[in-house]
């Protein structure tokens, strides 16, 4: 079959769709010019590579040749990588929102020629989308007027949907609002199983290292004993691939047991920073071993050889989801011969651990100490045991027809994936963790920022989207992040630069928030990203950065810029705890301080000191030119709070101390 246009295209989830008999093109103000010309309907189709539902809408939809004759003759149809084009996927998502009250992709929306939403869904079955396409085209042809009016409608709804009411003066900080946000927030803790009282459950990195983080500076037990419940739970169940690394993306029901198979980039950068974190607050040997065990498999499977990782691995194989990971009993016996009972108990290859079809999800139920004294071995026997028969598992189970990979890569998942290697490495004073921070790094100063500009996608060796809000803020942050751990000014000048063009390019003058797209967006309205979910909002991310460069260059209207994005919202996110975790993570900084550690020309081993010591709460600078050192001189370390600071220290020692 001769390939349609999405052949020439980089993204590997719009060649997934190349050879459908549907007449696909990709997103253009091409494609809306034809459908001016020819009269017709607009569908916008939006997915993912890793996407199971997608792949099956296209088996029975868009393989179709009856119905990609009618989609053909009676609309153009467009397909989007939403991973490539966020922002195309927020407008038409919203809209399909406000006409379904869900969401979730595929994302199917029907649009007049300039793009206005008129119809949408999600994943249709075969019959059910012919109706869909044939009421339509009847409904255009019969009743335009209407059609238009609603559209209209639609347009409105979208734009306004993330306004901001813009307080007249910003509040005094409270830790009431806080304590107020986690009184409501808790109803819906799982007390026996982690995360929320609901399926399915997501990881929600950020909402964890909110709670870490207040349940350390208020001192609450009970928030800490849930982080520990959730972090312990998440580790122990399917949703993480106990021989291989790294998590999927949500399980589907309470207990963390089945997961949806696909591997995002973004989820397992996020979590090696959560759990780097808690190591560094809880001290347990198994958020270590996660951490190395996640890293090797990023290494291992998700690594370019610039530097950069790639995006999503599959659920599916051979059309069947989870396949690659599930074994039958009689696979392991035969494979692990004597290994095998206690295997069967440790990995839970019973009722607890079955699915379906005679297969089993690798889960534990019990902590590593437990298990070695209820068999009477030694951690030191449990684990070398563990490792043989891993290594015997992985072997056996990379003979499997793996899944697919999303080698592209994205600017903001790695900056995310950048700071959860600065965490590890900071928790575990590893260099390899700083080593490989810096080399995804240096692909991101060196491949994606040309002429100031910074590039989302990186795919067969080149760049073609221009970044979102999304980005900017990420890279941001993480080159904040890497100039404190590298004394390196290049990271730093690099993050000053991008904070001058999201000033410039994405900020509301009068809010101070900043739109996902620049001044030149093409779509039918710019939207803002508020509430943090599985990524951060980009917003609070973007608040954050603020707080930590206006400090770094004594920037007035950067520091204001933080407190009036968080001001905007503050009036009622005690309603959502779980939506504003990271703008949580915010008002905590404002509530505590910044702590600024000066250490003009240090030794590599203070430089190293000082990176092990920085927490939430703390900034490092090493260099005069940057204005938050200008009075200092370069005869000790400088710990400084909210402008007053402490007689310089000699030894780093001193330092660990005093922190």
């Amino acid at each position: 079959m001769k390939p349609n246009d999405l052949i020439l295209e980089s993204s590997l989830y719009l060649q997934q769709h190349a050879h459908n008999p549907v007449d696909w093109k990709p997103w253009s103000q091409r494609a809306f010019e034809q459908a001016k010309q020819e009269n017709k309907l607009v569908l916008v189709s939006i997915g993912y590579s890793a996407c199971h539902w997608c792949h099956v809408m296209e088996h029975e939809c868009f393989e179709n040749e009856e119905l990609a004759a009618y989609m053909n003759q009676h609309f153009v149809c467009i397909k989007v990588d939403r991973e490539e084009r966020p922002d195309i996927d927020q407008i038409y998502m919203t809209a399909v929102q406000l006409m379904t009250q869900r969401g979730g992709w595929p994302l199917n929306c029907f649009t007049l020629p300039d793009g206005r939403p008129i119809y949408g869904g999600t994943y249709f079955p075969k019959d059910q989308w012919m109706n869909v396409l044939k009421s339509l085209v009847y409904t255009q042809e019969k009743d335009p007027e209407r059609v238009l009016e609603y559209a209209a409608q639609l347009e409105e709804g979208v734009s306004k949907s993330e306004l901001i009411a813009v307080p007249s003066q910003i509040e005094k900080w409270s830790e009431e609002k806080l304590h107020e946000m986690l009184v409501r927030w808790s109803r819906n803790f799982d007390n026996l199983e982690g995360g929320p009282t609901k399926a399915p459950k997501f990881p929600l990195p950020n909402n964890y290292l909110f709670l870490l983080e207040f349940a350390r500076y208020f001192q609450d037990e009970k928030v800490k004993n849930h982080v520990e419940l959730t972090l312990d739970k998440m580790l122990q169940g399917g949703i993480y691939d106990q021989i291989g690394g790294g998590f999927a993306r949500y399980s589907v029901d309470m207990l963390w047991k089945v997961p949806h198979f696909e591997k995002m980039l973004y989820d397992n950068g996020q979590l090696i920073l959560l759990y780097s974190e808690a190591y560094r607050f809880f001290k347990k040997v198994s958020y270590k071993d996660l951490v190395y065990q996640t890293v090797a498999w990023l290494q291992h499977e998700m690594q370019d050889e610039s530097g950069a990782f790639y995006s999503a691995l599959d659920a599916d194989t051979e059309c069947e989801e989870g396949k690659f990971y599930c074994w039958s009993k009689e696979e392991l016996q035969n494979l692990l011969q004597e290994d095998f009972e206690w295997v069967k108990a440790y990995y839970n290859i019973n009722q607890r651990g079955y699915w379906e079809d005679e297969k089993y999800i690798l889960l534990k139920t019990e902590s590593d100490d437990y298990f070695a004294k209820k068999q009477n071995w030694s951690m030191e026997t449990l684990r070398k045991k563990v490792t043989e028969v891993n290594d015997t598992l992985l072997h056996e189970r990379n003979k499997r027809i793996k899944p697919g990979l999303d080698t592209k890569c994205l600017s903001s998942w790695n900056a995310l994936t950048i700071k959860g290697l600065c965490s590890a490495y900071q928790a575990f004073e590893d260099e390899q963790f700083l080593l490989l921070a810096r080399k995804a790094g240096n692909w991101l100063l060196e491949k994606q920022i040309t002429n100031g500009i910074l590039y989302r996608n990186y795919a067969q060796g080149k760049t073609s989207i221009e970044g979102f809000l999304e980005d900017y803020a990420s890279v941001i942050g993480a080159f904040i992040q890497l100039y404190q751990l590298t004394a390196e000014l290049k990271w730093l000048d690099a993050a000053k630069q991008l904070t001058e063009k999201v000033e410039h390019e994405f900020q509301h003058e009068e809010s101070k928030m900043c739109f996902f797209t620049t001044k030149n967006s093409e779509l039918i309205t710019r939207k803002m990203e508020l509430n943090d979910n599985v990524l951060p909002a980009s917003n609070s991310i973007m608040a954050n950065n603020f707080l930590f460069m206006g400090h770094y260059f004594r920037n007035e209207n950067w520091l204001s810029n933080a407190e009036q994005m968080l001001a905007n919202i503050y009036d009622g996110m005690e309603q959502y705890g779980s939506g504003y975790s990271n703008w949580g993570i915010l008002l905590l900084r404002l509530l505590k301080g910044m702590v600024e550690i000066v250490a003009i020309e240090s030794t590599s081993e203070t430089q190293k000191a000082i990176a092990t010591q920085l927490n939430s709460f703390s900034l490092a600078t090493f260099h005069l030119e940057i204005p938050n050192a200008e009075n200092h001189k370069s005869d000790g370390i400088y710990v400084c709070k909210k402008g007053i600071c402490f007689p310089p220290i000699k030894t780093s020692s001193e330092l660990v101390k005093l922190l």
